[in-house]
């Protein structure tokens, strides 16, 4: 039986829950677009009248939509040419979802988006319908097809695992602006030792270019070795200036909640660098440059009112 306007309002109502559900489960707003396009196909198909809470019904498709895609995706990523790392959403971003709470802010950000990468999918479902958007753990096991118990250790193993690998307390907004901004001072000095003050001694460097934009598949570890990276990455040079199309603007601004690096060559994003940044420094870079994963990032951009850059290069 076709969809009434009315059915077709109902999902229309869910999709941005939806595409922010699937986002943090997935970390691609691609896939998650794709998975919430075939949740609707799934609606469609649906006997709709006979659905009694259709939010519950659509989460629960939804859900074990990206559970599969998970599945998949770890044997797609054994094959991934270097270090594979979340497609970052700018600020503005309808897919980033609620951010009432500090957990669904701390949610969606890009160092826990990565940790989410070490977590079983089930782990995962459980954290995100959880932590992000409230579930109880009665709907959740719902969705899932578990116990309550189950679903209750599920959360508090998978919370432990994002715990464990977060770095110390974070900074205030204004102060981690300033932080990033006098980074990019350092960054562009052609020196090291200021680059080092700036840095936590465990900091780490990481980078996703997919196999299209150089980055190592090993990340850099410790303070020196990832100043003497930066302080190379940002050192003019025409081969630079080549092969991301143009000289560069560089802005700091918000990605996923946090402080970062945004790279534009004539309104193109050609780089998304997000800063983890702690009451004793720079914890970690974790760079996305596969043009793959900046599209959406180059969209919301241009609809975006930005202001001037902080500085051009190479």
């Amino acid at each position: 039986m076709p969809l009434t306007l009315q059915d077709v309002d109902r999902f229309e109502s869910a999709r941005p829950r939806l595409e922010a559900i699937a986002y943090r489960l997935l970390g691609s707003a691609g896939e998650a677009e794709d998975a919430v396009q075939e949740t609707y196909l799934r609606w469609q198909a649906a006997d709709v009248e006979r659905i009694e809470v259709p939010e519950a019904w659509l989460t629960k498709v939804l859900t074990n939509l990206c559970l599969n895609q998970l599945a998949s995706a770890r044997a797609r990523r054994e094959t991934y040419v270097g270090r594979w790392l979340p497609e970052p959403l700018l600020d503005g971003d309808p897919m980033l979802g609620p951010a009432a709470t500090a957990e669904q802010r701390e949610s969606v950000s890009y160092a826990v988006l990565t940790l989410m990468e070490r977590l079983t999918p089930n782990e995962r479902a459980v954290y995100v319908l959880r932590e992000a958007f409230d579930y109880p753990h009665r709907e959740i096991a719902e969705i899932l097809d578990l116990s309550e118990a189950a679903s209750q250790q599920i959360f508090h193993r998978a919370k432990k695992h994002i715990a464990d690998g977060k770095a110390r307390a974070e900074v205030d907004e204004a102060a981690a602006r300033a932080i990033v901004e006098e980074f990019l001072a350092a960054a562009t000095s052609g020196r090291t030792e200021p680059l080092v003050r700036l840095l936590t001694s465990d900091a780490v460097a990481v980078g996703d270019g997919g196999g299209k934009v150089p980055a190592r598949t090993k990340g850099f570890e410790g303070a020196l070795a990832v100043a003497k990276f930066m302080r190379g990455l940002f050192k003019p040079a025409p081969a630079k200036r080549a092969l991301i199309g143009g000289a560069a603007d560089m802005y700091v601004t918000t990605a996923n909640g946090g402080p970062a690096v945004v790279a534009v060559v004539e309104g193109r994003v050609v780089g998304v660098m997000c800063l983890e940044i702690t009451a004793e420094g720079i914890a970690a870079f974790r760079s996305q440059a596969n043009p793959d994963k900046l599209a959406r990032a180059t969209e919301v951009w241009a609809a975006a009112d930005h202001g001037e850059p902080l500085l051009r290069m190479f």
